[in-house]
């Protein structure tokens, strides 16, 4: 499934009979030797939540939290045969919300907390999904990094102006005057993501201010390299950018992604994230192999 171009493999594993994830993660997700995606998303069953999401990266390195692998599978839950009696729904519950409108509320744990995703149904069909991603974390020791807030970052003899925030995963924002179309990206995203000010590694997003509202940028993702859209990063430049004053906390954030428009919304809840997500194929693969 993808979420405006940021590709996961989404298998349902209730009965956490998958070992060697990371191994696994790493091998389905290379592009000319696997499957081919950004990463790989586990779907388990939970006693907190509806259901549980444990995700890896494309390197095999475990993330926290990805806004738009969580639409992605919220919306699998709701279209698979099956997901929803997995999860415990009663088969009146399950009736009414698919062959009716409203809304279905999930609850699905991460590894950075409880998120709470919500699926616009119209005539049994998902129109819409957003998720609450809840608040920005600036302080440097929590994101982490050993950065101050609006300190230079050196990288190739070039000096970058950044601003750090954790969505659940850490992020580094980076507002450049250069189009970032432009940039060789290939060429300093991993100097980035591998600098020693971030003990965790970092993901980076590069952003042009298009005014009223609008966000030009492109994601470095740690583990997984330059990615079409991070639902994550598209909040920490909305959260950063509406800290700087670049934009109108009161109205959504536009963010435009290589993989295309996230929409992002400040409340007094948290954010939230709200943007496309859709099934490309199914299939089996033997994971002995």
């Amino acid at each position: 499934m993808q979420g405006t171009g940021n590709d996961y493999i989404f298998i349902e594993d209730y009965e956490n009979i998958i070992k060697n994830t990371s191994k696994l993660s790493s091998i389905l997700s290379n592009r000319h030797f696997g499957v081919g995606a950004d990463g790989l998303v586990l779907i388990k069953k939970s006693i907190k939540a509806d259901a549980r999401m444990q995700m890896f990266n494309a390197d095999g390195s475990e993330g926290k939290m990805c806004g738009n692998a969580i639409r992605c599978l919220a919306r699998f839950l709701f279209d698979e045969k099956n997901c929803l009696e997995n999860l415990n729904f009663s088969k009146s519950e399950i009736e009414n919300i698919r062959r009716g409108n409203g809304s279905l509320t999930l609850k699905i744990q991460t590894a950075s907390g409880i998120k709470i995703v919500q699926q616009k149904i119209k005539n049994g069909r998902v129109i819409s999904v957003s998720v609450n991603m809840g608040f920005p974390e600036f302080d440097k020791e929590k994101i982490p990094t050993l950065l101050n807030e609006n300190e230079i970052l050196k990288i190739k003899d070039k000096n970058y102006k950044v601003c750090c925030v954790s969505m659940g995963n850490p992020h580094c924002v980076v507002f450049v005057e250069e189009d970032v179309d432009k940039l060789e990206l290939e060429k300093i995203g991993a100097k980035f993501e591998n600098h020693p000010v971030f003990p965790e590694r970092i993901n980076t997003e590069f952003v042009n201010d298009l005014g009223r509202n609008r966000f030009k940028v492109r994601v470095w993702e740690r583990g997984s390299g330059e990615t079409l859209s991070c639902g994550t990063g598209a909040c920490a430049v909305a959260a950063v950018a509406i800290k700087k004053a670049m934009a109108d906390s009161k109205k959504e954030v536009l963010l435009f992604l290589k993989g295309g428009k996230l929409r992002v919304r400040e409340t007094k809840k948290g954010m939230f994230l709200k943007g496309d997500s859709k099934k490309v194929f199914e299939g089996e693969i033997d994971v002995n192999l």
